[in-house]
């Protein structure tokens, strides 16, 4: 009998999620982002990889920025890994490259399930099948993907054409070719010929795939092998090396290896499956009332058909609209018809080049510690809320040109204040004065919750000094709330000089 494969489950978390903005941010894209049952898009992700069999371990693909998200993603998830860190976003050929030599490094006949982390997949057990089927595939040299059962006739997405069906592998067949996103009356075509959708998906032994990337991308290949070399190691977080890797050619692993390689093949998934690649798309995996419409979060709807709204933290009432998507957070709103939903990318574009800030953090902005969210800010004020995780601590800091006060309402805290250490209980508070070098940490087993009012001559995120910080930051100017957006205000905060 054939030995079970060892499956190295690859998760892919690097993406920007521009389509789904103003939810989806630079700084905490649709994986982060978009939940699903108060589970983010990534959780969901980790959380199927408990159906698989013969998981030891898995290896994330992320960027610097997200690099705390995805570990705490992982810990919650129970789930052993490595957290491979790209320096510069190279599309996926380059990052599965440097995934297949890391994991072939050690066992080249390790398969690769090769999972992006923004996916929506409805029934777990299926797709678990569907990959146990793609593994056996894999382990004979085929590089697979998983095909999804058209719901529609869609441009969003790729398709594959299968062709004969495989020898001792049911349904699983050699992929014919693949095809660009058609429109839509081209979509149906292929759809009623037997095409299905490219998912992205892909299982794959690792020296395979490292083999096939040399062999038909040798100048991705060999930069990624060059960087990979030359990673760094800090903990769980694996660093390539920043040169070698920015060297590579951006491409798609579809372009690189899949449409050359004639041993690919595609095995069908026949789930419910989204890639939430839209407003569109976030709306089709909610449950719909009798006029068509959805809602996340506290919506009332009148005299309405076929709308979708997003409204956590608020009421949104929708009167006399049809085909209207709504989506509102704290500091943006988006009002688009349906059929323009498309285009919410190109709106993005236009908005980072008018420097909008809003593209990139929300009022609130996670930490390795906790959280942050300006409320208020006037001429020489600064109000924030901050909630510290159980153990947590901000790095030990100090400011040029600002004092703080600290009001627990939450919660206890331990405060460093030059040369003493102190307990905070919930009414209480304390002042740091300008200049002071000082720690936050968060002692108990609840979340500490606390407001920090800041006032002084300048009261940028560039006034502070790291002295030390446990989660290997960097000693320097910078800040534990750098990236915060200020809460709105009737007037500017005017910079101040070093003192």
């Amino acid at each position: 009998m054939k030995k079970k494969p060892n499956l190295v489950p690859v998760v892919l978390c690097g993406g920007a999620g521009t389509r789904l903005w103003p939810l989806s941010r630079q700084a905490f894209p649709k994986q982060f982002a978009v939940e699903m049952d108060r589970k983010s898009l990534l959780d969901l992700t980790l959380a199927r990889i408990d159906e698989f069999e013969a998981v030891e371990s898995c290896l994330a693909v992320t960027g610097e920025a997200y690099r705390f998200m995805v570990a705490e993603a992982l810990h919650k998830a129970n789930l052993q890994g490595d957290i491979l860190l790209e320096p510069i976003a190279r599309n996926t050929a380059p990052a599965l490259c440097a995934a297949a030599l890391k994991i072939a490094d050690t066992d080249p006949d390790a398969i690769m399930v090769v999972l992006p982390s923004d996916h929506f997949v409805s029934d777990a057990g299926k797709f678990a099948a569907a990959i146990a089927d793609a593994a056996r595939l894999a382990q004979e040299g085929w590089w697979v993907t998983l095909g999804i059962r058209p719901a529609k006739p869609s441009s969003a997405y790729g398709y594959i054409e299968p062709g004969s069906t495989i020898p001792g592998h049911g349904r699983a067949a050699q992929v014919v070719r693949f095809l660009e996103k058609p429109d839509v009356e081209k979509a149906q075509a292929l759809i009623n010929s037997g095409c299905v959708w490219n998912a992205g998906i892909f299982v794959v032994r690792a020296g395979t795939a490292a083999d096939l990337i040399g062999k038909h991308a040798p100048e991705v290949h060999d930069a990624v092998q060059q960087a990979v070399e030359g990673i760094s190691v800090d903990k769980q977080f694996y660093r390539l090396q920043p040169e070698a890797f920015s060297s590579s050619l951006s491409i798609s692993i579809d372009y690189a290896v899949l449409e050359k390689e004639q041993r690919v093949a595609v095995v069908p998934y026949e789930g419910d499956w989204s890639d939430l690649g839209s407003w569109d798309a976030v709306a089709g995996v909610h449950e719909a009332d009798d006029e068509g419409n959805r809602s996340e979060g506290d919506a009332w709807f009148s005299s309405a058909e076929n709308c979708f709204v997003h409204s956590p933290d608020k009421l949104a009432v929708v009167l006399g609209l049809k085909d209207v998507v709504v989506v509102d957070t704290a500091d943006a709103l988006l009002v688009t018809s349906r059929n323009k939903v498309e285009q919410v990318k190109a709106v993005v574009d236009d908005l980072k080049s008018a420097k909008r800030s809003e593209l990139t953090d929300h009022r609130k902005v996670a930490r390795p510690w906790g959280t942050f969210e300006g409320i208020d800010r006037g001429e020489r004020y600064q109000v924030k809320r901050i909630t510290v995780k159980p153990g947590a601590q901000l790095s030990l800091q100090y400011h040029h040109h600002r004092a703080e006060h600290w009001i627990v309402v939450k919660g206890v805290a331990k405060v460093t204040r030059d040369e003493e250490t102190f307990l905070l209980r919930e009414n209480e508070s304390t002042y740091i004065p300008l200049g002071a070098v000082h720690r936050l940490e968060n002692p108990g087993k609840t979340q500490l919750e606390l407001i920090e009012v800041q006032s002084g001559t300048y009261l940028g995120e560039d006034d502070i000094v790291r002295v030390e910080d446990v989660y290997g930051r960097e000693a320097r100017p910078g800040s534990d709330t750098a990236g915060a957006k200020p809460a709105p205000s009737l007037m500017p905060v005017k910079k101040g000089t070093s003192s």
